[in-house]
């Protein structure tokens, strides 16, 4: 028997379920079942699944019969002409919807030519085999599947203009590139999809090396693209507080901090706030600065409670809003509002110009990514005949290894669609074809193969070897410098070892492991490691006599052993991370001890 389950419950068994499952999706096509239902026979584990919940993804197929699909070439004309619309195709029954399971008993042809007589299932179109991100990528069919989808997957993290209302939204964080354009060899999915919202620029891309700046997937850019406003973009981020109320008619207070509050900062850091407390659109704010002055009541009141507040006694405490170390930026916007509860809720918004700078990092759609490893000056570059210097030089390594062939068909599509005016369709599966592309060049007075013979901007001699050139869609990602470039002398530390905090954000200090050790070591620094190693160096005195570790009473103002009352005492330095364990193992019932040699 064959157990049947709906759900995930099981619900009974029955004798045929090839003939139940026909059974069920007949009902489904013919609509006494919602669209909606799924089901699936597992030959291995001889089960059948109903699976009716929400969450599972669904696509459109179109159906056939007796190797005929229900949709015919008429249809699709109709659908085309907008006569007819997918809906009226499912109660017609020639389309229906599948989850992952369900096509697991599905033959699904991607063509109409490939259809046999074994097949039960056609693609409303090839191209969907691919999601959302993967159907980006122009010419997808001639790059190797990996990536297509590192260029998916960097596609997200572009930068481009995600909606056109940016300037009145109070969003967390958000980058906005100043001059997106649309892409020359372009996919149906980004027009119908991204249309109004391009997340790149066509840059003239170059494929040669230039001095070595571009070794090991490095870019090079020309320096005059950039004063241009090539790859030019906006960050913004928003911070908010709240002016709360607390128990016993306490509350938060927002205004500039009196001198003698609690945990008062520099006078500068004040310098940018209004008499409100609050700092104005358009100032210049940096690292630290004060944005919404702000004091607190005590969080612990004495035994006095509320007559000590009444009488002043109860020191406030200083709990300014302030700009995230290492960020800096003009105040864009400042919204006042209440929150649920009616306290007070003040958002700021600042936002920081971004011009690419070394370390930056750009993609094209096709998983070629690097970062910017020199600004060229134009006069220095290479230039063709025509006096076209390139906006990117990327490295000719990055091809051959990758096999991205799409990268030279879109180079070669995009000097096609440059000169003749008007986009070139890069879709997955049906595509303009790049052998016409390379006849339409060498129309236009262009090699086929896209090469050009370049001059050297330094000599002005001619280059020996030709050399690729044309119009890419290159992406500026969010990786930028200005937000990873970190360093620090001395800083915070953290309350349990005394070590330096961990994290940009916190002004952390950079880690030095064992490898990094062995760098020193090797290069004969090794002096530098006890500089290094020792951030959480503590005195200690130890016994002399049992190796404990001595006592201060700092009422009585004398240091003793506890073991064994002894006033042999030897002073040591050790890492406090090393006084924890020991302390920890103490806790725990285990006793250390500790022998000093003579230094």
């Amino acid at each position: 028997m064959t157990d049947v389950f709906l759900d995930g419950q099981i619900l009974g068994d029955i004798d045929d379920p090839e003939e139940i499952r026909e059974e069920i999706i007949d009902r489904r096509r013919q609509g006494d079942i919602q669209k909606e239902v799924s089901i699936y026979y597992a030959e291995d584990k001889d089960e059948i699944r109903i699976n009716t919940d929400a969450g599972r993804v669904l696509r459109p197929v179109i159906i056939v019969e007796d190797g005929e699909p229900q949709l015919t070439e008429e249809d699709v004309e109709k659908l085309a002409e907008g006569e007819v619309t997918l809906e009226d195709f499912e109660e017609e029954g020639k389309i229906e919807y599948m989850d992952a399971e369900e096509e697991e008993n599905a033959y699904v042809a991607m063509e109409r030519e490939e259809i046999t007589e074994e097949h039960t299932h056609l693609d409303i179109d090839p191209e969907i085999i691919n999601g959302l991100s993967a159907s980006l990528v122009v010419y997808p069919e001639h790059n190797r599947g990996d990536r297509v989808n590192f260029g998916a997957k960097m596609s997200g993290q572009s930068l481009g203009m995600p909606t056109r209302d940016f300037h009145q939204r109070f969003e967390t964080r958000s980058n906005i590139l100043t001059y997106p354009q649309q892409p020359i060899v372009e996919t149906n999915t980004f027009n119908s999809i991204l249309g109004d919202h391009p997340i790149a620029q066509n840059m003239v891309i170059a494929l040669a090396s230039f001095d070595g700046y571009n070794i090991e997937d490095a870019v090079i850019m020309n320096k005059a693209s950039v004063e241009r406003g090539t790859g030019r973009s906006t960050y913004m981020r928003t911070y908010k507080t709240e002016a709360q109320r607390y128990w016993g008619g306490q509350k938060d207070e927002i205004g500039i901090p009196d001198k003698d509050v609690r945990g008062y900062r520099r006078e500068e850091v004040y310098g940018h706030l209004d008499e409100d407390g609050l700092a104005n659109p358009e100032t210049e704010v940096d690292s630290d600065d004060v944005l919404v002055g702000k004091t607190s009541p005590p969080k612990f009141l004495g035994s006095g409670g509320a007559e000590e507040v009444q009488m002043g006694l109860a020191d406030r405490r200083e709990t300014s809003l302030t700009v995230r170390h290492g960020e800096q930026g003009k105040v864009d916007k400042v919204m006042v509002s209440e929150t649920g509860d009616g306290d007070k809720l003040i958002k700021t918004k600042m936002r920081e110009y971004r011009i690419p700078e070394l370390g930056d990092k750009f993609a094209t759609r096709h998983g070629q990514k690097g970062t910017i490893g020199m600004l060229a000056p134009e006069e220095n570059m290479p230039f063709t005949k025509q006096g076209i210097t390139p906006d990117m030089i990327m490295s000719t390594h990055a091809i051959p290894s990758r096999m991205t062939v799409s990268q030279i068909i879109e180079l070669i599509g995009g000097k096609v669609g440059a000169l003749r005016g008007e986009p070139v369709d890069g879709s997955a599966y049906h595509n303009e074809d790049k052998d016409k592309l390379r006849d339409q060049l060498e129309e236009l007075g262009f090699e086929s193969s896209g090469k050009e013979t370049m001059y050297n901007g330094v000599t002005g001699e001619e280059m020996e070897a030709e050399i690729m050139i044309g119009p890419g869609y290159y992406m500026k990602l969010s990786h930028m410098v200005g937000d990873k470039v970190h360093a620090r002398g001395r800083g915070p530390v953290t309350l349990l070892t005394k070590q330096p905090t961990e994290g940009r954000s916190q002004e952390g200090g950079l880690r030095l492991g064992e490898m990094e050790k062995d760098v020193f070591v090797g290069h004969g620094a090794s002096l530098l490691l006890k500089e290094r190693f020792g951030a959480d160096e503590t005195e200690i005195k130890v016994c002399e006599n049992c190796g404990e570790i001595a006592i201060h009473d700092r009422e009585e103002n004398e240091e003793y052993c506890p073991n064994c009352e002894s006033g042999d005492l030897d002073e040591t330095e050790i890492p406090h991370a090393f006084l924890l364990l020991m302390n920890e193992l103490k806790s725990m019932m285990m006793d250390t001890e500790i022998e000093l040699e003579d230094n």
